[in-house]
């Protein structure tokens, strides 16, 4: 994680006991989260830096409005002796706002820690790149009618990304790395797997499923040992299955593990930056997953190969989540339950292995990034239970209720969503205001 680079701004002066004394305190209450510079006047040349913070607000703040507006930087109000803004502050946060200056006034310390997340990530990202591979997606492979749909393969889409973030996608071949997986000898995947079988429960999966997806875990440890500059990596492991005999569910969760390092499944550079962004500054487990409304009907049981959704009081408002035959692609570390086992789609090569797991029961967020990368929408909902079909691609998904199924239809940008547990609107409030990004919540 990359601390932000916060330089402190005064009003008055920057041996005023008040404003020396709330820096001082400001430097050991978010020592993990920000680095905080040497104090200038409100109005100098400033350095490089992620934002500004003011330790102290006093009356000029009326009489230096274009000093405000030139900052050009994210602006930080921090007034109290508890990292937040102070109560007093209101009157001058609200006269700024309303003349067109955007501030941050976070008023829990909790919240101002998440923008201080915030602000560092957004710097790494463009310092840093993704790493998919890939080598011909939608175009042919398997179920191409269906690939060939997806945004995130288009260039537009990358270079988007890249325009609004500084964040560079490389993409690199699939058929090489798989083929380089399989190279691997036995021998060497054998010793790498008695370092890890104590850690990593399965169960009905055999020796070779098991020495094949270490073997694609070592082929892509490799090629990240050679770039540290890679913050999440991908691989369009469904539509081109082809290019190798396992699925990089084990890999991905080793790596997470190892080096905290996002991933993301069939090659989705959409939502490896959205759980980047959420997992990085707010600190919380993420995951991506198939959402399946029950207002889709028979669209939905269709693709999974289920007679009925789970029986609930009101369906209505309800969705299956789902993913390769379970939940999804859910490390270890935040998984209530956890498994390696044998593939369940038909669509992988029979010799992979897929993760079944499940996040705690509760309170739940669902959240994505929108096509345009200025908004994030927002699904405040709860996890109620969990659901499997025997014979079926849904063998266990999580049962999600939410506030309004007729606005999430009508507002979701993609049948993949991100999870996290529990509900923090205003931290997301945060991250769209460091982020460029309009918060748009799906029902109430």
């Amino acid at each position: 994680m990359r601390k932000a680079r916060l330089i402190p701004l005064y009003l008055v002066a920057h041996d005023d006991p008040d404003f020396a004394a709330q820096t001082r305190r400001l430097r050991g209450l978010l020592s993990d989260v920000a680095e905080i510079g040497d104090p200038l006047p409100l109005g100098a040349q400033l350095p490089a830096a992620d934002g500004v913070v003011f330790p102290q607000m006093v009356g000029q703040a009326y009489r230096r409005l274009e000093d405000f507006r030139r900052l050009g930087l994210p602006i930080l109000v921090l007034t109290s002796e508890f990292g937040t803004m102070a109560m007093w502050d209101w009157e001058i946060i609200s006269y700024l706002r309303a003349e067109g200056v955007a501030l941050m006034a976070p008023y829990s310390l909790d919240a101002a820690r998440t923008a201080c997340r915030a602000l560092g990530a957004r710097r790494q990202l463009r310092d840093g790149r993704f790493l998919v591979y890939q080598d011909h997606p939608g175009e042919a492979g398997f179920q191409p009618g269906i690939f060939r749909r997806f945004y995130w393969w288009e260039e537009e889409c990358s270079q988007r990304i890249g325009d609004k973030y500084g964040l560079c996608i490389e993409k690199r071949s699939f058929a090489d790395l798989g083929a380089r997986a399989r190279a691997i000898p036995d021998h060497v995947a054998a010793e790498e797997w008695a370092r890890l079988r104590e850690e990593v429960p399965r169960e009905g999966v055999c020796d070779r499923a098991v020495l094949s997806a270490v073997k694609l875990y070592r082929a892509v440890r490799d090629d990240l040992d050679s770039e540290p500059a890679v913050l999440a990596v991908g691989l369009n492991c469904l539509n081109e299955s082809g290019y190798s005999d396992t699925t990089p569910c084990l890999a991905w969760d080793l790596l997470y593990a190892e080096r905290e390092m996002i991933w993301g499944c069939e090659a989705d550079i959409v939502s490896m930056l959205t759980k980047f962004i959420i997992h990085r500054c707010l600190g919380v487990p993420v995951m991506m997953t198939n959402l399946y409304p029950f207002l889709m009907g028979q669209a939905a049981l269709h693709h999974e190969r289920i007679p009925a959704f789970p029986h609930v009081d009101d369906p209505a408002n309800h969705v299956l989540a789902a993913h390769c035959g379970y939940l999804g692609v859910l490390p270890r570390r935040f998984a209530a339950e956890w498994k390696l086992r044998p593939r369940a789609l038909a669509i992988v090569d029979a010799n992979a292995t897929v993760i079944d797991a499940r996040l705690p029961a509760g309170e739940l967020t669902l959240v994505k990034l929108g096509p345009t990368f200025d908004t994030l929408s927002v699904v405040e909902g709860e996890l109620t239970g969990y659901a499997g079909f025997p014979d079926s691609d849904c063998l266990n998904g999580a049962v999600i209720r939410v506030p309004d199924g007729h606005a999430l239809m009508e507002g979701l940008p993609s049948h993949h969503s991100i999870l996290f547990g529990g509900h923090d609107l205003p931290g997301l409030g945060l991250i769209g205001q460091v982020f460029g990004l309009e918060v748009e919540r799906l029902g109430s």
